[in-house]
Order: C-alpha cells, then structure tokens, then sequence
C-alpha cells in the first residue's frame, strides 16, 4: 500500500495509562520504522505511564492534565502533514498509520475516523458500537474513541483542537466538517470498554445522551465536566 503522503505524526494523550500504553505502542512498532512520529503527552500520570512510554522509545512531553490541552500540545510539538488523535487504551490494526495515508491521498479529504468496536463481552457494547457508527455517519460528528485524524492545514485553519473542558471531540468534528466531508474508514478501531462497565453500560448510556444533549443546548463545557466527573466517581 502506498501514498502520496508520507509524514504522520500520532498524538496519544495520557494519563495513569500504564497499563493500555504498552501493548498501543507495541502496534505502533511498524508505523514508526515507517517514519511515523508518536508523541505521548502525559497529564501528570501518577504511575508509571512516563517511564514505560520512554521505555517503548518514543517521544514523551508533558502538558497541563485535560484531554483537549494535551492534544494541542502534542499537535504543536508534531512535524507531521497528517495528525492522528489517539486514545491511549486503543487496540489498532498495525497497517492502521497506511490507511490514513492512502485514504486521505486517494479519497482528497481533509480529515476522518475510523469505524468502531468495544472491547467487552457485554452484548449491550455491541450495539453501542453499532450506534455510534451510525450515529457519526450520519452527523459526520465523530467521537475521539474512533481515532479522528486529519490533515494538518485544516486542523490549523480551525485553530487547532477546541480548548474546553469535554466534548472536544464533537467540537472538533463540528469544526472539521465545516471545511469538507470527513473520510470514514471501514477499519476498526476498537476502544476499551473499562469506563462503560464500570459505570454500567445502561448508566453509561443515559449519562452520555444527557451531556450531549445539554452541549447542544448550549451548556458549559466546565460544568458538564464537573457533571461527568461525579458520574464516574473521579
């Protein structure tokens, strides 16, 4: 598989991710000997995120703790034509870093995501997966579990990834869409379910339709924050 693009820079932010950070960066192996730049940025991991990351060899820079902080930080460290926004507790298809390249090369989008799959056996995870793919195809809004990437002129022409405090993700496709139609690649990526089964995957549900409905409403991102926070017991 090849591309006309060639520079990738993948951003992972991290906190206390000591145990999901390993086996990402082991499937980054082959994307890195491809000349694709990883960059963790640790919010103030209190285990030992840091030194396992350093570990694996790649680059490690720290930043303020807040997904959306880390991101940009990541996104102004990076050298790379295209920008892949990573969850650390992602499992990917180790080809993952050409099909971005060759999607975005042939297809002549400026940004996309990946489909999704939960890990989990919980069968309520697959519906879940199967809602929100369907979900973003149809909103072109992704969520940052499916691994949004894009080009980064036109990250830079929205002025980089939103700085709130939740719901950056929805803010950025938003943003994103406004300059072209995303690319959606048939690729899965599967995120870990830990949040959804610890809070119940029914609770989980619920909790995530009524943030996002008070977002569309118009509420504060910070308050929203403070609203998941409780939910989750952080």
């Amino acid at each position: 598989m090849t591309s006309k693009l060639s520079s990738l820079s993948i951003v992972i932010p991290a906190l206390n991710e000591g145990e999901a950070l390993p086996p990402l960066l082991e499937q980054l192996a082959g994307a890195r000997e491809r000349g694709a730049e990883v960059i963790v940025v640790d919010g103030g991991s209190e285990d030992d995120t840091v030194a396992l990351a350093r570990a694996c060899g790649v680059r490690v820079i720290e930043a303020p703790r807040g997904r959306a902080t880390q991101l940009q930080a990541g996104i102004d460290a990076s050298a790379g034509e295209v920008l892949w926004l990573l969850h650390a507790d992602s499992d990917i298809d180790p080809l993952s870093d050409q099909h971005i390249l060759w999607g975005l090369a042939e297809s002549g989008r400026p940004w996309g995501w990946f489909s999704l799959r939960l890990s989990g056996r919980h069968p309520l995870l697959r519906v879940v997966a199967r809602m929100i793919n369907v979900r973003s195809r149809l909103s072109g809004i992704a969520t940052g579990d499916q691994g949004i990437f894009g080009m980064r002129w036109a990250l830079e022409r929205i002025g980089g990834v939103p700085q709130q405090a939740l719901m950056e993700d929805v803010e950025l496709s938003v943003r994103l869409r406004r300059i072209g139609p995303p690319l959606v690649l048939l690729k899965r990526i599967t995120s870990s379910s830990r949040h959804w089964e610890r809070r119940g995957v029914l609770r989980t549900i619920l909790l995530m339709w009524r943030l996002r409905l008070a977002y569309a409403m118009g509420a504060s991102t910070e308050v929203l924050a403070e609203r998941y926070r409780a939910a989750s017991g952080r």
